[in-house]
Protein backbone atom coordinates (compact mmCIF):
# COMPACT_ATOMS: atom_id res chain seq x y z
CA UNK A 1 0.00 0.00 0.00
CA UNK A 2 1.32 3.08 -1.32
CA UNK A 3 0.80 6.53 0.59
CA UNK A 4 1.20 10.38 -1.01
CA UNK A 5 1.37 13.26 1.54
CA UNK A 6 0.16 11.36 4.52
CA UNK A 7 -1.83 13.14 7.80
CA UNK A 8 -0.19 11.12 10.39
CA UNK A 9 -1.37 11.09 13.96
CA UNK A 10 0.76 10.45 17.02
CA UNK A 11 -0.20 6.73 17.63
CA UNK A 12 0.78 6.02 13.65
CA UNK A 13 -2.58 5.40 12.83
CA UNK A 14 -3.91 7.18 9.00
CA UNK A 15 -5.86 10.14 9.59
CA UNK A 16 -9.56 9.27 9.17
CA UNK A 17 -10.42 10.81 6.67
CA UNK A 18 -8.81 9.56 3.27
CA UNK A 19 -9.30 8.83 -0.32
CA UNK A 20 -8.69 5.85 -1.93
CA UNK A 21 -7.54 5.45 -5.63
CA UNK A 22 -8.10 1.97 -7.48
CA UNK A 23 -4.92 2.09 -9.84
CA UNK A 24 -6.41 -1.12 -11.42
CA UNK A 25 -9.56 0.88 -12.48
CA UNK A 26 -7.17 3.67 -13.93
CA UNK A 27 -5.44 1.07 -16.04
CA UNK A 28 -8.49 -0.30 -17.48
CA UNK A 29 -9.63 3.08 -17.89
CA UNK A 30 -6.58 3.32 -20.10
CA UNK A 31 -7.21 0.43 -22.29
CA UNK A 32 -10.59 0.99 -22.73
CA UNK A 33 -9.73 5.39 -24.01
CA UNK A 34 -7.03 3.27 -26.00
CA UNK A 35 -9.76 0.85 -27.81
CA UNK A 36 -11.86 3.62 -28.44
CA UNK A 37 -9.47 5.98 -30.17
CA UNK A 38 -6.52 3.65 -31.95
CA UNK A 39 -4.67 3.78 -33.77
CA UNK A 40 -4.05 7.40 -32.17
CA UNK A 41 -1.83 7.44 -29.01
CA UNK A 42 -2.82 9.08 -25.64
CA UNK A 43 -1.64 11.80 -23.52
CA UNK A 44 -2.99 11.23 -19.82
CA UNK A 45 -3.89 14.36 -18.70
CA UNK A 46 -2.18 14.85 -14.84
CA UNK A 47 -2.32 18.33 -14.12
CA UNK A 48 -3.87 19.61 -10.99
CA UNK A 49 -2.59 16.24 -8.54
CA UNK A 50 -3.71 14.49 -11.40
CA UNK A 51 -7.58 15.21 -10.82
CA UNK A 52 -7.03 14.70 -7.45
CA UNK A 53 -5.89 11.53 -7.21
CA UNK A 54 -1.98 12.39 -6.89
CA UNK A 55 0.24 13.78 -9.66
CA UNK A 56 3.07 11.28 -8.25
CA UNK A 57 1.63 7.82 -7.98
CA UNK A 58 -0.51 8.18 -11.34
CA UNK A 59 2.60 9.51 -13.63
CA UNK A 60 4.79 6.33 -12.35
CA UNK A 61 2.01 3.95 -11.89
CA UNK A 62 0.87 4.58 -15.25
CA UNK A 63 2.61 7.07 -17.33
CA UNK A 64 4.91 4.63 -18.41
CA UNK A 65 2.11 3.04 -19.85
CA UNK A 66 1.39 6.36 -22.15
CA UNK A 67 2.52 7.90 -24.60
CA UNK A 68 2.99 11.45 -23.69
CA UNK A 69 1.71 13.51 -19.83
CA UNK A 70 0.54 16.54 -20.00
CA UNK A 71 0.31 19.18 -17.31
CA UNK A 72 -0.58 22.67 -17.07
CA UNK A 73 2.25 24.67 -15.46
CA UNK A 74 6.02 24.07 -15.27
CA UNK A 75 6.55 22.97 -11.98
CA UNK A 76 4.43 20.42 -12.53
CA UNK A 77 6.84 18.62 -14.73
CA UNK A 78 9.61 19.42 -12.50
CA UNK A 79 8.04 17.08 -9.92
CA UNK A 80 7.46 14.62 -12.35
CA UNK A 81 10.97 14.48 -13.61
CA UNK A 82 12.48 14.49 -10.29
CA UNK A 83 10.25 11.86 -9.32
CA UNK A 84 11.79 9.39 -11.91
CA UNK A 85 9.21 9.74 -14.48
CA UNK A 86 10.67 9.74 -18.00
CA UNK A 87 7.54 9.35 -20.28
CA UNK A 88 7.58 12.63 -22.50
CA UNK A 89 5.74 15.88 -21.33
CA UNK A 90 3.78 18.26 -22.61
CA UNK A 91 3.39 21.81 -20.70
CA UNK A 92 -0.19 22.77 -22.00
CA UNK A 93 -0.23 26.09 -20.44
CA UNK A 94 1.63 29.26 -21.07
CA UNK A 95 4.92 30.57 -20.10
CA UNK A 96 6.98 33.02 -19.24
CA UNK A 97 10.21 33.93 -21.27
CA UNK A 98 12.16 33.40 -17.88
CA UNK A 99 10.83 30.14 -17.27
CA UNK A 100 12.30 28.64 -20.48
CA UNK A 101 15.81 27.29 -19.65
CA UNK A 102 14.38 25.49 -16.63
CA UNK A 103 11.61 23.72 -19.43
CA UNK A 104 15.25 22.67 -21.20
CA UNK A 105 17.11 21.73 -18.19
CA UNK A 106 14.21 18.97 -17.53
CA UNK A 107 13.35 17.87 -20.71
CA UNK A 108 9.85 19.24 -20.82
CA UNK A 109 7.73 19.90 -24.63
CA UNK A 110 6.99 23.50 -24.71
CA UNK A 111 3.72 24.65 -26.05
CA UNK A 112 4.80 27.78 -28.40
CA UNK A 113 1.27 29.92 -28.36
CA UNK A 114 2.97 33.23 -30.22
CA UNK A 115 5.42 34.18 -32.68
CA UNK A 116 7.13 36.20 -29.75
CA UNK A 117 6.88 33.09 -27.44
CA UNK A 118 8.54 30.94 -30.30
CA UNK A 119 11.34 33.21 -30.89
CA UNK A 120 12.18 33.51 -27.40
CA UNK A 121 12.34 29.37 -26.88
CA UNK A 122 14.56 29.45 -29.96
CA UNK A 123 16.87 32.07 -28.15
CA UNK A 124 16.84 30.61 -24.58
CA UNK A 125 17.48 26.93 -27.14
CA UNK A 126 20.52 28.48 -29.02
CA UNK A 127 21.54 29.63 -25.64
CA UNK A 128 22.12 26.13 -23.80
CA UNK A 129 23.31 24.49 -27.21
CA UNK A 130 19.88 22.58 -27.43
CA UNK A 131 17.35 21.85 -29.17
CA UNK A 132 14.08 22.63 -27.87
CA UNK A 133 10.84 20.46 -28.76
CA UNK A 134 7.63 22.24 -28.88
CA UNK A 135 4.31 21.78 -29.65
CA UNK A 136 2.62 25.00 -31.38
CA UNK A 137 -1.24 25.82 -29.89
CA UNK A 138 -3.60 27.20 -32.19
CA UNK A 139 -6.85 28.75 -31.11
CA UNK A 140 -9.61 27.65 -33.24
CA UNK A 141 -12.58 29.00 -30.81
CA UNK A 142 -11.66 28.53 -26.72
CA UNK A 143 -10.19 32.32 -26.49
CA UNK A 144 -7.44 31.43 -23.89
CA UNK A 145 -4.25 30.76 -25.05
CA UNK A 146 -2.99 30.60 -28.48
CA UNK A 147 -2.29 31.72 -32.18
CA UNK A 148 -6.17 32.55 -33.78
CA UNK A 149 -6.68 29.94 -36.41
CA UNK A 150 -6.79 32.60 -39.17
CA UNK A 151 -3.33 34.16 -38.04
CA UNK A 152 -1.83 30.87 -37.55
CA UNK A 153 0.06 30.75 -40.71
CA UNK A 154 2.59 33.44 -39.23
CA UNK A 155 3.36 30.73 -35.81
CA UNK A 156 3.60 27.90 -38.45
CA UNK A 157 6.42 30.07 -41.11
CA UNK A 158 7.82 31.43 -38.11
CA UNK A 159 8.66 27.94 -36.92
CA UNK A 160 10.15 26.82 -40.19
CA UNK A 161 13.26 29.52 -39.14
CA UNK A 162 14.28 28.71 -35.81
CA UNK A 163 16.71 26.50 -35.97
CA UNK A 164 17.06 25.41 -32.20
CA UNK A 165 13.37 24.15 -32.27
CA UNK A 166 11.92 20.52 -32.97
CA UNK A 167 8.43 21.51 -33.86
CA UNK A 168 7.28 18.24 -32.54
CA UNK A 169 3.41 18.65 -32.43
CA UNK A 170 0.45 21.39 -33.39
CA UNK A 171 -2.58 21.15 -31.27
CA UNK A 172 -5.95 23.01 -30.10
CA UNK A 173 -8.28 23.30 -27.88
CA UNK A 174 -11.98 21.99 -27.76
CA UNK A 175 -14.74 24.18 -25.68
CA UNK A 176 -17.89 22.25 -26.40
CA UNK A 177 -16.88 19.07 -27.04
CA UNK A 178 -19.03 17.13 -24.49
CA UNK A 179 -22.12 19.29 -25.49
CA UNK A 180 -25.30 17.68 -26.80
CA UNK A 181 -25.11 20.19 -29.66
CA UNK A 182 -21.82 19.72 -31.51
CA UNK A 183 -21.74 22.07 -34.14
CA UNK A 184 -19.44 24.31 -32.59
CA UNK A 185 -16.96 21.75 -31.89
CA UNK A 186 -17.28 20.69 -35.49
CA UNK A 187 -16.45 24.43 -36.55
CA UNK A 188 -13.29 24.62 -34.64
CA UNK A 189 -12.33 20.78 -35.96
CA UNK A 190 -12.73 22.45 -39.65
CA UNK A 191 -10.43 25.72 -38.41
CA UNK A 192 -7.97 23.29 -37.16
CA UNK A 193 -7.74 21.33 -40.29
CA UNK A 194 -7.71 24.41 -42.36
CA UNK A 195 -4.65 25.32 -40.76
CA UNK A 196 -3.39 21.95 -40.96
CA UNK A 197 -3.44 22.54 -44.83
CA UNK A 198 -0.35 25.01 -44.19
CA UNK A 199 1.61 21.75 -44.33
CA UNK A 200 0.23 19.81 -47.38
CA UNK A 201 0.50 23.05 -49.43
CA UNK A 202 3.95 22.82 -49.13
CA UNK A 203 4.80 19.77 -49.31
CA UNK A 204 5.92 19.38 -45.47
CA UNK A 205 5.28 16.46 -42.93
CA UNK A 206 2.66 17.04 -40.56
CA UNK A 207 3.57 17.46 -36.83
CA UNK A 208 2.17 15.00 -34.05
CA UNK A 209 -1.87 16.65 -34.33
CA UNK A 210 -3.96 16.20 -31.33
CA UNK A 211 -7.14 18.23 -30.31
CA UNK A 212 -9.57 15.39 -28.43
CA UNK A 213 -10.25 15.86 -25.08
CA UNK A 214 -12.59 13.58 -22.95
CA UNK A 215 -15.53 15.36 -24.91
CA UNK A 216 -14.29 14.34 -28.24
CA UNK A 217 -12.91 11.00 -27.48
CA UNK A 218 -16.54 10.30 -26.49
CA UNK A 219 -18.46 12.39 -29.50
CA UNK A 220 -15.98 13.12 -31.85
CA UNK A 221 -13.71 10.01 -33.47
CA UNK A 222 -12.81 12.24 -36.54
CA UNK A 223 -10.69 14.75 -34.39
CA UNK A 224 -8.53 11.66 -32.93
CA UNK A 225 -5.71 12.39 -35.34
CA UNK A 226 -2.41 11.44 -33.77
CA UNK A 227 -2.67 11.75 -30.04
CA UNK A 228 -5.83 12.36 -28.00
CA UNK A 229 -6.01 14.30 -24.35
CA UNK A 230 -8.38 12.25 -21.64
CA UNK A 231 -8.68 14.17 -18.75
CA UNK A 232 -11.43 13.19 -16.60
CA UNK A 233 -12.42 10.28 -18.89
CA UNK A 234 -9.38 8.36 -17.31
CA UNK A 235 -10.20 9.04 -13.91
CA UNK A 236 -13.55 7.50 -14.58
CA UNK A 237 -15.78 10.71 -14.50
CA UNK A 238 -17.47 11.81 -17.94
CA UNK A 239 -17.28 15.27 -18.77
CA UNK A 240 -20.94 16.38 -18.93
CA UNK A 241 -24.25 14.53 -18.21
CA UNK A 242 -25.22 15.15 -21.94
CA UNK A 243 -21.93 13.29 -23.57
CA UNK A 244 -22.37 9.96 -25.40
CA UNK A 245 -21.24 7.27 -23.13
CA UNK A 246 -19.18 5.34 -26.01
CA UNK A 247 -16.37 4.31 -23.74
CA UNK A 248 -17.04 2.43 -20.33
CA UNK A 249 -15.10 3.75 -17.33
CA UNK A 250 -15.12 3.35 -14.02
CA UNK A 251 -14.94 6.49 -11.04
CA UNK A 252 -11.10 5.62 -9.45
CA UNK A 253 -11.33 7.34 -6.07
CA UNK A 254 -13.45 7.21 -3.13
CA UNK A 255 -13.07 9.73 -0.74
CA UNK A 256 -14.12 8.17 3.10
CA UNK A 257 -14.10 8.89 6.82
CA UNK A 258 -14.89 7.65 9.79
CA UNK A 259 -17.69 8.63 12.90
CA UNK A 260 -15.67 10.21 15.65
CA UNK A 261 -18.19 11.66 18.06
CA UNK A 262 -22.41 10.49 18.65
CA UNK A 263 -24.99 12.43 20.45
CA UNK A 264 -28.25 12.93 20.78
CA UNK A 265 -29.95 16.53 19.49
CA UNK A 266 -33.34 17.56 20.99
CA UNK A 267 -35.67 19.21 19.28
CA UNK A 268 -35.08 23.52 19.24
CA UNK A 269 -31.24 22.98 19.50
CA UNK A 270 -29.92 24.38 16.06
CA UNK A 271 -26.47 22.60 14.48
CA UNK A 272 -23.89 24.32 13.45
CA UNK A 273 -22.39 27.67 12.43
CA UNK A 274 -25.62 30.05 11.69
CA UNK A 275 -28.19 28.18 13.19
CA UNK A 276 -29.32 26.85 9.79
CA UNK A 277 -30.92 23.40 10.76
CA UNK A 278 -32.60 21.91 13.82
CA UNK A 279 -35.36 19.06 14.39
CA UNK A 280 -38.62 19.11 15.26
CA UNK A 281 -37.84 16.06 17.41
CA UNK A 282 -34.87 14.41 18.98
CA UNK A 283 -31.91 12.82 16.87
CA UNK A 284 -28.85 10.98 16.39
CA UNK A 285 -26.37 12.79 14.90
CA UNK A 286 -22.85 12.35 14.55
CA UNK A 287 -19.63 14.18 13.66
CA UNK A 288 -17.30 13.37 10.79
CA UNK A 289 -13.46 14.51 10.67
CA UNK A 290 -14.27 16.15 7.01
CA UNK A 291 -14.74 19.73 6.05
CA UNK A 292 -14.24 22.83 3.54
CA UNK A 293 -10.46 23.16 4.62
CA UNK A 294 -10.30 18.80 3.03
CA UNK A 295 -12.17 20.43 -0.30
CA UNK A 296 -15.78 19.47 0.95
CA UNK A 297 -17.48 22.34 0.32
CA UNK A 298 -19.32 24.84 2.54
CA UNK A 299 -21.92 25.33 -0.06
CA UNK A 300 -23.03 21.54 0.01
CA UNK A 301 -24.11 22.45 3.42
CA UNK A 302 -27.75 21.24 4.16
CA UNK A 303 -27.99 19.11 0.98
CA UNK A 304 -25.04 16.67 1.25
CA UNK A 305 -25.68 12.90 1.69
CA UNK A 306 -22.98 10.50 3.12
CA UNK A 307 -23.71 6.32 3.43
CA UNK A 308 -22.82 4.95 7.16
CA UNK A 309 -23.32 1.35 7.76
CA UNK A 310 -25.01 0.89 4.42
CA UNK A 311 -27.40 3.57 4.23
CA UNK A 312 -27.68 7.48 3.22
CA UNK A 313 -28.20 9.67 5.48
CA UNK A 314 -28.11 13.88 5.59
CA UNK A 315 -25.39 16.03 6.41
CA UNK A 316 -27.35 18.66 8.45
CA UNK A 317 -26.25 22.21 9.17
CA UNK A 318 -23.56 24.12 8.38
CA UNK A 319 -20.32 22.80 6.49
CA UNK A 320 -17.42 23.72 8.94
CA UNK A 321 -13.70 23.60 8.16
CA UNK A 322 -13.04 20.37 9.72
CA UNK A 323 -16.29 18.66 10.37
CA UNK A 324 -19.96 17.78 9.53
CA UNK A 325 -22.86 16.57 11.48
CA UNK A 326 -24.84 13.88 9.84
CA UNK A 327 -28.61 13.38 10.96
CA UNK A 328 -28.99 9.15 11.59
CA UNK A 329 -32.00 9.65 12.75
CA UNK A 330 -32.91 6.66 14.87
CA UNK A 331 -30.48 4.75 13.57
CA UNK A 332 -27.29 3.41 14.98
CA UNK A 333 -23.56 4.36 14.57
CA UNK A 334 -20.48 4.35 16.72
CA UNK A 335 -17.33 5.64 16.84
CA UNK A 336 -14.83 4.47 14.12
CA UNK A 337 -18.06 3.45 12.05
CA UNK A 338 -16.78 4.27 7.94
CA UNK A 339 -18.46 7.10 6.47
CA UNK A 340 -18.37 7.28 2.33
CA UNK A 341 -18.11 10.45 1.35
CA UNK A 342 -17.71 9.37 -2.40
CA UNK A 343 -18.26 5.59 -3.86
CA UNK A 344 -19.85 2.47 -3.20
CA UNK A 345 -20.81 0.65 0.05
CA UNK A 346 -21.14 -2.80 0.40
CA UNK A 347 -24.88 -2.56 0.75
CA UNK A 348 -24.69 -0.66 -3.21
CA UNK A 349 -25.56 2.65 -2.00
CA UNK A 350 -23.39 5.21 -4.42
CA UNK A 351 -22.24 8.77 -3.62
CA UNK A 352 -20.39 9.98 -6.98
CA UNK A 353 -18.44 12.74 -7.68
CA UNK A 354 -21.72 14.38 -9.84
CA UNK A 355 -23.69 13.80 -6.53
CA UNK A 356 -21.59 16.57 -4.60
CA UNK A 357 -21.17 18.51 -7.99
CA UNK A 358 -24.91 19.03 -7.91
CA UNK A 359 -24.71 19.74 -4.32
CA UNK A 360 -22.38 22.57 -4.73
CA UNK A 361 -23.51 24.04 -7.97
CA UNK A 362 -20.51 23.12 -9.77
CA UNK A 363 -18.54 20.27 -12.11
CA UNK A 364 -17.17 17.15 -11.16
CA UNK A 365 -13.76 18.71 -12.22
CA UNK A 366 -13.79 21.49 -9.42
CA UNK A 367 -15.08 18.13 -6.75
CA UNK A 368 -11.97 16.17 -7.68
CA UNK A 369 -9.41 19.15 -7.72
CA UNK A 370 -10.70 20.22 -5.01
CA UNK A 371 -9.67 17.09 -2.49
CA UNK A 372 -6.40 18.62 -0.96
CA UNK A 373 -3.26 17.24 0.30
CA UNK A 374 -4.54 16.96 3.86
CA UNK A 375 -6.38 13.90 2.57
CA UNK A 376 -4.12 11.05 2.86
CA UNK A 377 -4.53 8.75 -0.58
CA UNK A 378 -3.72 5.32 -0.51
CA UNK A 379 -3.41 3.38 -3.60
CA UNK A 380 -4.90 -0.10 -4.43
CA UNK A 381 -4.24 -2.99 -4.66
CA UNK A 382 -0.98 -3.02 -3.03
Amino acid sequence: MSIQQPVISSNGDLRSTWAEVDVTRLERNLAAIRARVAPAGVMLVVKANAYGHGLKEVACRIGPQADYLGVAVLEEGIYLREAGVRTPILALGGIWGDQIPAYLEHDLTLTAPSVERLEQIDQAAAATGRKARVHLKIDTGMERIGVHYYNAGSLLEAALGCSHIIVEGIFSHFANADSADLSHARLQLERFEEVLRFYEKRSLPLPMRHMANSGAILQLPEANFDLVRPGILFYGVYPSAEAARTVRVEPALAWKSRVVYFKVVQPGHPVSYGSTWQSDAPVRVVTVPVGYGDGYFRRMSNQAQVIIGGCKYPQVGRICMDQVMVNIGSASAFNGDEVVLVGEAASGERITVEDLAGWAGTVPYEILTNINTRVPRIYLPE
